[in-house]
């Protein structure tokens, strides 16, 4: 059984859920109107699996056996998922004395758009209201996560251990499904906000409000749920200006228009997996911004009639060397990215994106790379010239200047390895694929 994880190349619906429990009642007997709303709303992103200590069938005893072999001294949790499509997690956490018993959830259902139906949303709203109402909540929200992201939530703008510490204690920002506890209703005024403009409004009969801006969550960046939002958010913080909290959620909602890669046609393989890593959230932008963005020229060549003549009086034993620092690049590398074993051009895309990934400058002591890693680098990417174009060494005393002629250029990869090694954004402007693929543009056809 394996748990789909869910990837940032789509949006998601997630819930976040702070209440409290009755520590005094049997955990099974209070655990069951929490699992009973589930498995009467959830339906086809209902969880199939269990994840404790192993993972298991779902089941009510495999719930309670997880959470048995998870409990510590102050707390236990496990996470509920799903094999099929849609996407689910969902992360129940209870804390016990000496801490204040609580009862925290996170729940993410992959893709958002699966949230497009009015029948489902409903479903998913009375189950949050049937948890609300049996777990007095300080606060609850469901919205689309890469818009949480971009505003910042859960802190808001605040240093973490503000936001630890005051938890959600004002109206930072009105979500597609909400429920407000006492101290916030009583914050904002009961009547004020069962008087706010939004698609459901209703008082729970523990003291907290539910409230959701609009019918569906999966359009909750069109022009009319942002205005619905925006109406929401000015009636609850009358401080706040009416049309810059509107102008705020169109610019929102602007940033996470889908925008087509155009990417450089060299860099297109690295670009497309450096953005598969950013949030969510920033994802647009940075296809925007390399959209925009051209490597500089590989500058690492000479004609090949200004080629340095070899100056080593034992050639094969220098072109040895070469071939020994190109393996310790492949036994640093090859667990992480085993296409290095092959040395190809499609190796080179790997390690590019592994040091990017990474961000490898940076985290690594700059005496073992300049030292250890640009050496090997430099010397691998040779040998991919050497074996995939035709290239022959020209080996040098200075291992700075050794160099790869292929047709009419001789290229420099341990200047390239250098220029390579300094920043994460060196890595990009210096990649090892392009300057394989500019050499593959120059090198002599072949006759035939």
């Amino acid at each position: 059984m394996k748990m789909l994880e869910s990837s940032n190349l789509e949006d998601s619906l997630l819930l976040t859920f702070e209440g409290t429990f009755d520590q005094r009642t049997a955990l099974e007997r209070e655990l069951e109107p929490l699992l009973q709303a589930l498995e009467k709303y959830a339906g086809e992103w209902m969880p199939d699996v269990v994840e404790g200590k192993r993972r298991r069938k779902y089941s009510r005893a495999a719930i309670w056996k997880s959470l048995e072999e998870e409990r510590g001294e102050k707390s236990t949790s496990i996470v509920l998922g799903r094999t099929k499509w849609p996407t689910l997690y969902l992360w129940p956490r209870l804390y016990f004395p000496p801490l204040p018993p609580e009862l925290s959830l996170s729940l993410e259902v992959q893709p958002l758009s699966f949230f497009a139906e009015t029948e489902r949303c409903q479903k998913f709203v009375d189950m949050v209201r049937a948890w609300a109402s049996h777990y007095p909540v300080t606060h609850a929200s469901a919205h689309s996560k890469a818009d949480d992201e971009l505003v910042g939530a859960p802190n808001f703008g605040r240093e973490m251990h503000t936001s630890i510490r005051d938890g959600f204690d004002e109206i930072y920002e009105v979500s597609w499904l909400n429920v407000f506890g006492p101290k916030l209703v009583e914050a904002v005024g009961r009547e004020r906000m069962l008087s706010t403009p939004a698609h459901r409004v209703e008082a729970l009969s523990n003291g907290s409000i539910l409230l959701v801006t609009w019918p569906t969550a999966a359009d909750f960046a069109s022009e009319e749920a942002r205005l619905a939002q925006a109406r929401a958010h000015a009636h609850l913080r009358p401080d706040l200006d009416f049309n810059t909290v509107l102008r705020t959620l169109c610019e929102r909602s602007a940033a996470l228009v889908p925008v087509e890669p155009r990417f450089h046609p060299d860099m297109a393989p690295l670009l497309s997996r450096v953005v598969d890593r950013v949030a969510l959230h920033e994802r647009q932008r940075r296809i925007a911004e390399f959209n925009a963005w051209q490597p500089p020229e590989p500058g690492e060549w000479l004609p090949g009639d200004a080629a340095l003549p070899s100056d080593v009086e034992d050639p094969e034993r220098v072109l040895e060397h070469y071939g020994l620092l190109a393996e310790h690049l492949v036994a640093m590398l090859h667990t992480e990215v085993p296409s290095v074993l092959k040395v190809t051009p499609e190796s080179l895309t790997d390690a590019d994106f592994y040091f990017w990934r990474e961000d490898f400058p940076k985290t690594r002591l700059r005496e073992v790379i300049d030292e250890h890693v640009m050496p090997a680098v430099g010397a691998y990417l040779g040998q991919v010239l050497v074996h995939h174009l035709g290239g022959q060494w020209i080996p040098r005393r200075s291992l700075g200047e050794a160099q790869v002629l292929v047709g009419e250029r001789v290229w420099l990869p341990m200047v390239r390895a250098h220029r390579y090694m300094r920043s994460r954004q060196s890595l990009l402007d210096y990649s090892l694929t392009q300057l394989y693929r500019e050499a593959e543009r120059h090198r002599t056809p072949e006759r035939g």
